[in-house]
């Protein structure tokens, strides 16, 4: 089955070159976009789907769009209809997207199902501290450690290294201050651990627990960050 896009984009794309090995046109019929390579042609959402499912890491759109040569808003446009049509008809597949960069995920709802086939050592599961540290970066990133132990009340160095070694955060810049802590962030594979594609899906925080987290971490509602 062919896969649509949500919507027709306009054939207005003057990017094909005499000498390109790969042309974007737009089908007079329908108004799809099309690859061509040589004498082969397929859609262009196709096309994604079949380099997203091949990559073994986030891709940046800006490389998508370097092997399709097309232009990198038409591609991303594209991706994230390819991610909404598999969310509409409830797929197996998600793609996650997250600082510009794409990547094909199984949906978070098989989880277990994927878990259970790869036979996944429930041992590996995360300890409740590292959960706690988790949501913490997670909610209110790029933190320090010391706002991190300040929301916890204790030591969390043995927590962090954890997580640092399992990949599932890490550092991103260092504090403009005295000692120049580091900040640290939540990763690509955090969001794959616990099926999200981006942080926009994080289920809000309660009122009062947001304020406890602002208040311990010396930040205000307005100042804090946001996912």
């Amino acid at each position: 089955m062919t896969l649509e896009p949500r919507e027709a984009l306009q054939p207005a794309l003057d990017i094909a070159t005499e000498t390109a090995a790969r042309i974007l046109t737009a089908e007079s019929e329908s108004g799809q976009l099309l690859v061509r390579m040589g004498s082969v042609s397929m859609p262009l959402l196709s096309a994604l789907e079949s380099l997203l499912f091949v990559a073994d890491a986030p891709v940046e759109a800006e490389e998508l769009a370097r092997v399709l040569n097309a232009p990198v808003e038409v591609v991303e446009r594209q991706v994230r209809a390819l991610g909404e049509l598999y969310r509409e008809q409830h797929r197996g597949l998600r793609i996650a997207e997250r600082n510009g960069r794409f990547q094909m995920v199984s949906a978070p709802e098989a989880g277990e199902l994927v878990e259970a086939f790869l036979n996944l050592d429930t041992t590996t599961r995360l300890s409740a501290p590292a959960l706690e540290t988790l949501a913490i970066i997670a909610y209110r990133q790029p933190v320090t450690r010391a706002q991190i132990e300040a929301v916890r009340g204790v030591d969390c160095s043995g927590v962090l290294r954890s997580l640092l070694q399992r990949g599932l955060i890490e550092e991103i810049d260092r504090l403009d201050a005295p000692g120049r802590p580091v900040r640290y962030g939540v990763t690509d594979l955090f969001l794959q651990h616990f099926g999200l594609t981006s942080l926009q899906e994080l289920p809000p925080l309660e009122p009062q627990e947001a304020e406890q987290i602002d208040a311990a971490m010396g930040a205000t509602p307005k100042d804090a960050p946001t996912p």
